[in-house]
């Protein structure tokens, strides 16, 4: 497959996860990594028994930023862990599996006893393990669904956490809770949402809707938040304007936020 140049230099904070790319093979991704220029990665776990993945990482000089998990076992996050240390992946975060019939409360208490043997090994790895907050349409496979829950589940699972903005950025107090989350936050997920849109996942390029994008990073790097701010563009919006495009836009509107947030906080 021949590969397009690489695009000008982009914040290096700033990842392109690659669920924004679909079903996109390795080959394909390789090629996607160096047109948009990336040198962080986002990776789902089972992108990590690749087996060209190190010799990419290490010929290219790439950083794998974080690295998607459900997690359903302690033995599958074992295994997560050791191939995510492998290639130096700094953290990972999860989605906690579902809850059945069980009140949040047992479900929380369940998953809080089921990771620990994980939270210590990802420790001993070097690998930061966390949760993210998600949509309650995926009630079936994780129980954190507003940042508050997500905040509250990590302290008591001694775990880190992901902020996804687009799944929280309507709720009641966001300054407080993203203030309470950040000692803990080893990514912050960015994305947009465009008033109306119902066509779910219903995301959209950085700048193009009304998520407080900026408000919130800039919060995040007043409070000398240090990690990478990841992009996960999903959704028919996406799609219709071609996944690589939409991704090259979005390192380009997010490297500028970054820019004008530490230009007015210098």
């Amino acid at each position: 497959m021949s590969e397009a140049p690489p695009e000008s230099p982009a914040d290096e904070r700033v990842s392109v996860h690659s669920v924004s790319f679909g079903d996109a093979s390795f080959d394909e991704l390789r090629a996607h990594w160096r047109s948009l220029g990336v040198g962080r990665l986002s990776l789902v776990d089972s992108q990590l028994l690749e087996p060209a993945l190190p010799k990419v990482i290490s010929a290219q000089g790439y950083t794998v930023e974080t690295v998607f998990h459900l997690f359903e076992s302690t033995d599958k996050l074992h295994r997560v862990i050791d191939t995510a240390a492998a290639v130096g992946a700094r953290s990972i975060y999860m989605l906690t599996g579902g809850r059945g019939e069980l009140s949040w409360e047992d479900a929380a208490e369940r998953f809080c006893a089921a990771v620990q043997p994980g939270v210590d090994s990802a420790r001993q790895a070097g690998v930061a393990l966390a949760i993210e907050n998600a949509s309650g349409l995926y009630a079936d496979i994780h129980i954190a669904h507003t940042l508050r829950d997500t905040i509250e589940l990590a302290e008591s699972a001694g775990l880190g956490i992901c902020i996804d903005l687009f799944h929280c950025w309507t709720e009641a107090h966001l300054g407080a809770l993203v203030e309470r989350a950040l000692p803990r936050t080893v990514m912050i997920q960015l994305s947009d949402y465009v008033l109306g849109d119902r066509a779910l996942p219903a995301r959209a390029v950085p700048g193009d809707g009304v998520i407080p994008l900026e408000a919130v990073v800039g919060q995040a790097l007043t409070a000398d938040y240090s990690h990478g701010f990841d992009l996960e563009l999903i959704g028919p919006r996406i799609e219709a304007e071609g996944r690589v495009e939409a991704a090259r836009r979005a390192r380009a509107a997010a490297s500028a936020m970054l820019q004008r947030v530490e230009g007015t906080a210098g």
